[in-house]
């Protein structure tokens, strides 16, 4: 090893001859590039593309999809992901509904310091894209037509105690600390959201990017920021303006928790809790 970065050190620093030759080799490489006929390359794509197409397609439709479903207590109809297979870690109930789309990485992780089994519901239609993560310590649940966007991670647990004693002996977080979450359907999570344990979010309603969610959101409202605070509020649909209390949100908490509380998340069938 010694030697070799001594040859290195003399190509690098010589007068000699041959290592000013080595260093002159050394430049032109990095400059050498082959010609790029169009006749050649655009057939050259074509058939990369047709051959990465294929693979992609038997890895997802023979492995990923597959061990997906194996994975999951209840699945509905058309569930569909990408090439990866899901990461899970521990034991617990995934209840998946009808055409689900999981588009990347999908990291899964169920605690058993809780309770049994611990539950993780995705509504219908709901679509979660790459390197999304759950930490199931007892339940979290999506509704329908949900959209998380890149590097969401969702929590009902913090993962330690409080306590820094407790914390250097190992505990596990009081049961008290583990809080179900609940994201209502028609909700946009942007990337990088972190959804904090006790969270409701409530239905039609925006996480901006990179934001810190806890607490309560009130159905049609767009929050932002860490900690996640209301930027603005969306028009409701026809039928569905009895969710959006009358009072603005920080006059009347209670209101607005009793109105996200009250938007009841329609899961099918497939994916009903016993």
């Amino acid at each position: 090893m010694k030697s070799l970065a001594s040859l290195r050190h003399w190509a690098r620093k010589s007068e000699h001859p041959a290592a000013a030759m080595l260093r002159e080799l050394r430049q032109r490489s990095r400059g050498f590039t082959l010609p790029a006929p169009r006749v050649v390359l655009v057939p050259y794509l074509w058939l990369f593309l047709a051959l990465r197409g294929t693979v992609f397609f038997l890895r997802r439709v023979l492995v990923a999809e597959p061990l997906f479903k194996a994975y999951c207590t209840r699945v509905g109809k058309g569930v569909t992901t990408g090439i990866f297979v899901p990461w899970v870690r521990g034991s617990g109930e995934l209840l998946v509904g009808d055409h689900v789309h999981v588009s990347g990485k999908l990291g899964i992780h169920f605690a058993a310091s809780f309770v049994e089994r611990p539950r993780l519901v995705i509504g219908d239609h709901t679509d979660l894209s790459h390197d999304v993560r759950f930490v199931v310590g007892r339940e979290i649940r999506l509704g329908a037509h949900v959209q998380v966007a890149g590097g969401v991670t969702f929590r009902d647990s913090g993962g330690h105690p409080i306590d820094p004693g407790q914390r250097q002996a190992g505990a596990a977080p009081g049961l008290a600390d583990v809080k179900p979450v609940v994201v209502h359907d028609n909700v946009w999570i942007g990337t990088g959201v972190l959804v904090m344990p006790g969270t409701v979010i409530g239905e039609g309603s925006i996480v901006s990017a990179h934001s810190v969610v806890s607490g309560v959101i009130h159905p049609y409202t767009v929050v932002a920021g860490n900690p996640a605070r209301r930027i603005g509020m969306l028009t409701p649909p026809a039928g569905r303006e009895h969710l959006v209390p009358a009072p603005p949100a920080a006059k009347n908490p209670s209101a607005g928790a009793a109105a996200a509380a009250g938007t009841a998340t329609r899961y099918p069938s497939s994916v009903q809790p016993t």
